[in-house]
């Protein structure tokens, strides 16, 4: 009889150990889950830029077809056209529906917008370091002096900064923007 007890005492004790580790083990997968979750949202809090709402990434044959109007100025998303303009730099504007396409395939763009020579020679050799997914554009009309876009993103600056332009070119070059299917 007491040897009974005695196993019945030994399964009361696994048990409740068991038991233990269980909450242990859920407690330490809510935390784990809590600072996952705290970092993502600080790093998402701290990328460079505005983030826009996305408005897809429908093709569209012509820049003249009518769509909807671009939600930022330049473009960070919406319909585009069904190729992309040349990384690199460019010496006349890119109409909004080719850079958008840039932009869905990881391309940042540098625009700017006034007639600076030595302003451009700098934003230049900035975009020459990279051999793709990044393009340097004229942008006339704009409200700021520099745009940089990216998918859903956009920064405006009317100084030139050179760690912000690289900055947000590190952050967001190469990243697909195509739907997953």
């Amino acid at each position: 009889m007491a040897k009974v007890r005695a196993e019945q005492e030994k399964g009361r004790t696994r048990r409740a150990r068991r038991r233990r580790a269980g909450l242990a083990g859920g407690a330490l997968a809510l935390l784990v889950a809590v600072v996952v979750a705290y970092f993502g949202y600080r790093a998402a809090a701290t990328q460079p830029g505005v983030l826009y709402p996305s408005q897809g990434n429908a093709h569209i044959e012509s820049a003249t077809m009518p769509h909807a109007d671009y939600n930022t100025d330049p473009p960070t998303s919406g319909p585009h056209l069904p190729y992309v303009a040349p990384w690199g730099v460019h010496t006349t504007p890119i109409a909004r529906e080719l850079q958008v396409h840039n932009l869905e395939d990881g391309g940042v763009l540098v625009q700017y917008n006034c007639e600076c020579p030595e302003l451009v020679a700098k934003l230049k050799v900035i975009v020459e370091r990279y051999d793709r997914h990044v393009v340097l554009a004229p942008y006339p009309g704009m409200k700021s002096r520099i745009a940089l876009t990216a998918w859903a993103r956009l920064d405006q600056l009317d100084e030139f900064d050179e760690a912000r332009i690289t900055r947000f070119i590190d952050a967001y070059r190469g990243i697909d923007h195509h739907p997953r299917g």
